[in-house]
């Protein structure tokens, strides 16, 4: 194969792929609308890869092949930018002893909402100045957009001074209302509690936290929320029970109760989301929204998270929804197959009976 870096990231984005797959043994691989695709028949190997993944960091001079290609850091995340092209974001790794990539297309426009299907009780997270609002789910499921389109209503909207703190910085926010200091770990900074121990002293209103990896940048992040800052940030998560629960479990045993009182003064909202095949094959998002309501926060408070769905169930006036009834109004509005929905749902039994009692055996 005799492609470059960039013949394979301008193919990509003719063919509106989401990402790119390097790995030896295999062709280049496309994910487009969550299907993998192969176009060529010649499989790379490994000299092919390196000579690929080398064409990116050629263009990135403050960072160094050796440290992954050795395995010494076992592996690497990066973004850079194509003029005219897009943005592209970059976790490059070992296995089975050579290097592999996968290649994420981001493009230089920021997404837009309605186009992406998130909802108004989804973008209400924005409108609150202070406090921690937590965006979950899986890898692959939207968080990333979700947080773009927040900061942009923030920014769009509000005189603030918005710090991210990103591994590594994915969409580019220009300075409208607001002012938006973009930092990215490695680059501009050594680490997430790094930036984090020096935020308060850089004047934020909001500040953006890619992800909450441990109980280190758990508590910096708790810490700003109660200092009168709003925090947003990411847990791997599925569900506000779930999410509540990681961030407990991730302190010792006698913290814990500490963390819990701390969590529900300063929580404001969990949006959790997941993406699901469309009809048609496009992704469509389903979202879980909590808003931290007075008993939202006792239930957090007294490790009541068992109780949590029905309250859930029973204040959509307050824009509440959990995943399985945003999944079942993805079917009945013909967006999602019934099967589709069941397979997706949380409680796939009550999903299956709730379908059928719309007249839809499944």
């Amino acid at each position: 194969m005799e492609s470059t870096i960039t013949e394979v990231l301008e193919k990509a984005v003719a063919l509106n792929a989401s990402d790119v797959l390097l790995v030896p043994g295999l062709p280049v691989a496309y994910k487009i609308n969550g299907n993998i695709k192969r176009f060529e028949a010649e499989k790379l190997q490994p000299s092919e890869i390196f000579r690929l993944i080398k064409g990116m960091y050629d263009v990135l001079p403050s960072r160094d092949i050796d440290g992954v290609a050795s395995g010494r850091d076992g592996d690497d995340d990066f973004s850079f930018a194509l003029p005219g092209l897009a943005r592209f974001r970059v976790n490059v790794f070992k296995q089975r002893g050579s290097l592999a990539a996968v290649i994420r297309v981001v493009d230089f426009l920021l997404p837009d909402r309605n186009a992406l299907g998130i909802p108004d009780n989804v973008m209400a997270m924005a409108e609150f100045t202070r406090g921690m609002v937590l965006v979950t789910g899986p890898a692959g499921s939207g968080k990333s957009t979700t947080l773009a389109c927040l900061i942009d209503a923030i920014n769009s909207s509000r005189n603030a001074h918005i710090i991210t703190i990103e591994d590594p910085i994915e969409y580019l926010h220009h300075h409208k209302m607001g002012v938006v200091t973009q930092r990215e770990i490695q680059t501009d900074t050594e680490s997430y509690a790094s930036a984090l121990r020096s935020v308060l002293r850089q004047a934020p209103d909001v500040i953006l936290l890619g992800e909450m990896r441990d109980s280190e940048a758990i508590k910096a992040a708790v810490t700003a929320a109660e200092t009168g800052h709003l925090v947003i940030s990411t847990l791997h998560t599925t569900g506000a029970v779930n999410t509540v629960d990681r961030i407990i479990d991730s302190f010792p045993a006698e913290q814990q109760q500490q963390i819990r009182i701390q969590i529900s003064m300063v929580l404001q909202g969990i949006v959790s989301q997941q993406l699901v095949a469309a009809v048609d094959g496009l992704p469509v998002p389903a979202f879980e929204v909590v808003v931290c309501n007075n008993a939202v926060r006792n239930m957090i408070r007294e490790a009541n998270g068992h109780q949590m769905e029905s309250l859930i169930y029973s204040s959509s006036a307050e824009g509440m929804i959990t995943m399985d009834t945003s999944l079942l109004n993805l079917a009945r509005q013909g967006k999602i197959a019934a099967d589709t929905a069941v397979q997706a749902a949380m409680d796939k039994e009550k999903m299956r009976k709730r379908l059928n009692s719309d007249g839809g055996a499944i």
